[in-house]
Order: structure tokens, then sequence, then C-alpha cells
């Protein structure tokens, strides 16, 4: 049995969704619904179990035995929360239970990290797993804190000879795609630049404040959530693989790229407004971010990717425009 946490979410259900198309399984999920369509994110794969978070170590207890791999993708990951003692709870707390669990009991965790472990980029974006390299990282926030937190432990504990039998950090940057519609405010811009050419035939970006940059021209690693997928699947089918990988496309793309190509993809004119980034975020905006794959790719994963305006299209002509946007 393959465990996914975070299962209903976005990344997640779309790895359910991948592990039912290539025959893998069964797979239990562990997730919260809440009222809302999330559970629709799940609707067209088969799932074994669902459990709650709070009883996922008793069901793990009791039923663990089955378990070959642990994804875990279960995680806060709204860099606006300001609880940080529910971050640490969720973040660090139990994905460090996961990791004993998988270490005593012959599994393997493969987990997400996130690009926020970076801060501001100043220090670059290579997925150096030296213990001294980690630990000089700056996130900006509770989040980025606590996933650099368990990295650091887990690189930490693998050195002491007490790690899972497989176990992958993947630091995932800019990740769009179908599933993410319960974000709120932390889905891809992708889907909210679709949404503001739907309602109203334009799209607003944000200016830059930084003298390098164009309106527009601030850059991110925009990674199709297949690809990190993909990613995930070749580490399960290469169980020799372990460390903290970066998960993204490579390249850095414009807000006005992605922008362009979602005009495109609609069938519709450029058309774009431009406002001041927010004072409260401007001091600590990023204008660049991009993923370096080398290790991944000196691992063995050779996979070419999904350009920005391939993901985009099929994004935006396969989910978004269509009667049925679930994945």
């Amino acid at each position: 049995m393959i465990l996914v946490t975070g299962g209903a979410g976005f990344i997640g259900s779309y790895l359910v969704g991948e592990l039912a198309a290539r025959g893998l399984g069964p797979v239990a999920v562990c997730d919260r619904f809440g009222t809302g369509d999330k559970w629709k994110n799940l609707a067209k794969h088969p799932v074994a179990a669902v459990i709650q978070p709070e009883n996922l170590m008793d069901w793990l207890a009791e039923n663990g035995g089955s378990v070959n791999c642990i994804f875990h993708m279960g995680a806060i990951s709204a860099t606006t929360e300001a609880d940080t003692d529910l971050i640490l709870e969720t973040n660090f707390n139990l994905s460090l239970a996961l990791w004993y669990w998988c270490a005593e009991n012959d599994s393997r965790l493969i987990y997400a990290s996130s690009a926020a472990t970076y801060g501001n980029g100043d220090q670059g974006f290579d997925d150096d797993n030296d213990p001294a390299a980690l630990a000089a990282l700056r996130p900006l926030n509770p989040y980025g804190w606590s996933k650099k937190l368990f990295d650091v432990n887990a690189v930490r504990l693998a050195a002491q000879g007490a790690a899972p039998l497989q176990w992958v950090g993947l630091k995932f940057f800019n990740v769009y795609g179908p599933n993410e519609y319960h974000k709120g405010g932390m889905r891809s811009v992708a889907h909210q630049v679709f949404e503001m050419i739907r309602d109203t035939g334009r799209a607003t970006l944000f200016r830059s404040h930084h003298p390098d940059y164009e309106d527009g021209g601030q850059m991110r690693d925009f990674v199709w959530v297949g690809d990190v997928v993909d990613m995930m699947l070749w580490l399960y089918d290469n169980p020799h693989v372990s460390g903290i990988f970066n998960s993204g496309s490579g390249k850095a793309r414009s807000f006005l790229d992605l922008a362009n190509a979602t005009f495109a993809a609609m069938d519709r004119e450029v058309a774009i407004d431009w406002r001041d980034t927010p004072e409260e975020i401007r001091r600590h905006y990023q204008y660049f971010t991009e993923a370096s794959m080398t290790r991944i790719a000196a691992a063995g994963y050779k996979a070419p990717g999904t350009s920005l305006e391939e993901g985009v299209a099929a994004y935006v002509q396969n989910f978004l425009a269509t009667d049925d946007r679930y994945r």
C-alpha cells in the first residue's frame, strides 16, 4: 500500500491519480476535506482508505505493515499563515514522526520541502545537501522556516544512519495545474490570470520596482504539476536515490510570459494593466527564482519537462475552460 498525506490537495491528488493510472497501489489518503469542493479532487480515483490527520499515527500502528512508501505532501502551505506553533506542529513534528516511523518499519518517505527555504534567493537556488549550506538558508516566513528545519534534521539523521530505506525531500518551485482550486489566494498565478481574462478580458500584473527588471519582467520557475509528479514517480521507481532535490522546470520565465501564454491559450487579444506591488510585500519581493536541476539529473532523472506555453495551454484548454476542471 502507498500512503499519500495531503492526498486531497493540489499536488497530492494529482499524484493519487497518476498512481492509479499506472496501476500502483492501493492508495490510502490522509487529509481534511471540509465543507467545500475539495472532495472533487479525488472523485475520479480509487482510494483504499481515508484518514484524518489526527488519527494518522494510530492508523499506521494498526495498518502500517502493508505501507511500503509514504508520499508526505500534507502541510500548512500558506506563506501568510502567522500561527508558528500550528505550522511547526503540522510541518515539522508530524514530518519527524513519519520519518521515525518509516525508519523503524522499513518503509520509504518522499516528502514535500519547498523553494521557500531559499528565502530571498541571495544565496542562489542550488539544492546543496551539505549541512552547513542548508543551515545558512534564511527563509522569509514561518512556512519556509518549518520546511528548512525538517530538511536540516533529515540530513542530520541520515548521516547518523537513522533514515528510512529511501528518503527524498523535494523543493517545489511555482507549481501550477488542475486541482488547486481550494487554495484561495494561494492558487497559482496561471489560475488567477485565467480568471481575470475570463471575467474582464484583461490581466493585471505588478509593476517592477527594481531597476534591472521591466514591468512584468519579474521571473519565476513555473513548473507544470505533471512534471513534479513524474519526478516523484521516478523516485518511487528508483529507491536507491535519496536526498533533497529541487523540483522545478529549471528555467525562469517572466510573469509577462505567463500572461501572454494564457491569452494565447484562450485565443484572446493581450490586454494588460499594471498596479504597484503592495508596500507590505515590496521589501521582501523576489524578482528571480530558478531551480538548479543538476543534482536530480546526475541521479539519473532525464525527463525533458513541459514548457510554460505547453503547460498553460494544457491547463486552460483541458481543465479551466471546460465543464469539468478536475484531474
